[in-house]
């Protein structure tokens, strides 16, 4: 029996609909400090729909991101929290094979490659989120990056922990095969070489793009996995912005998502799981596809 890694999906985008606060610049960080319970609640619903990786929701917790709201002293807080409202989450259900993932996001705001900086640059702040993170974390998932050297970065500081590391990219909404940067997705792939990392992944992009080009990361002989949004497009979030810019697709029901995932789990991806307005009940149905279809969820 194959066995695939179901991970949770979008959970910034799930606050949005539960949070009784209007959106903010650190908005899953905001709530989490505002509204812990609706969180933990979030974690607990995707445990209960059938996920068994659940992501710390520290996404907008990074060093950059804080300072630029005033609040940089938060962010060791900010990652106990994290942590300590999945590990909740993992009580209150039973649940206890499920595993914890830290995350390794972009540094100043998803889809922003022009404001990454070089390797060396990112580096010591990608190894100081990872720091807190690591004695809590089964994986890393370093995901939504959209350059070279958000790429490398992420991936050297998840390895170095001696954590397994899954490096997830954030693809173009066109049929071009790039990052958001513009470089491609074979350049980035050809960076990792020999970095150490456990898989590659797309996330954050259009279902039909991981479609179009997951078979690039299958020829690379390394464990695969996706994991889609269900926004109609991105255009670059501006600074200070929040995703509530962004629109849902209103075709990319749970059957849809689910044909999509069951797609890619079948083309070879051992990781799959949900990004943004991806939510409990598509993971259900994605989780209740996978065991008809006689895969091992894990």
């Amino acid at each position: 029996m194959t066995s695939v890694i179901l991970k949770d999906g979008g959970t910034g985008q799930e606050l949005i609909k539960r949070s009784s606060m209007p959106p903010h610049p650190l908005w899953s960080a905001k709530v989490m400090m505002e509204e812990p319970e609706v969180v933990q609640g979030v974690h607990e619903d995707f445990i209960r729909a059938g996920a068994r990786m659940i992501t710390l929701n520290n996404y907008s917790a990074t060093p950059e991101r804080l300072a630029r709201e005033g609040v940089p002293e938060l962010f060791l807080t900010l990652q106990k929290q994290a942590i300590a409202l999945v590990q909740a989450a993992r009580e209150a259900t039973g649940v206890d094979t499920v595993r914890i993932a830290g995350c390794l996001p972009p540094l100043h705001g998803s889809y922003r490659p022009d404001m990454a900086r070089s390797h060396d640059d990112l580096l010591p702040a990608y190894r100081e989120i990872a720091a807190p993170q690591v004695d809590a974390c089964d994986v890393f998932l370093c995901e939504t990056l959209s350059s070279v050297a958000e790429v490398t970065a992420a991936a050297q500081a998840g390895v170095e922990t001696g954590v397994p590391t899954w490096v997830s990219m954030t693809l173009n909404d066109d049929d071009s095969g790039t990052l958001r940067s513009g470089e491609t997705l074979e350049a980035a792939l050809d960076a990792l070489d020999g970095m150490g990392h456990t898989g590659i992944m797309l996330n954050c992009s259009k279902p039909e793009v991981v479609d179009a080009n997951l078979g690039a990361l299958l020829a690379r002989n390394k464990p695969v996995g996706a994991y889609a949004n269900g926004f109609t497009g991105i255009d670059a979030l501006e600074i200070g912005g929040t995703v509530s810019e962004l629109k849902a697709r209103q075709d990319l029901t749970p059957e849809a998502y689910a044909e999509f995932a069951m797609g890619w789990v079948k083309m070879g991806a051992t990781f799959t799981g949900g990004c943004c307005e991806v939510g409990p009940a598509h993971i259900a149905a994605l989780a209740e596809r996978l065991i008809a279809d006689g895969y091992k969820v894990i």
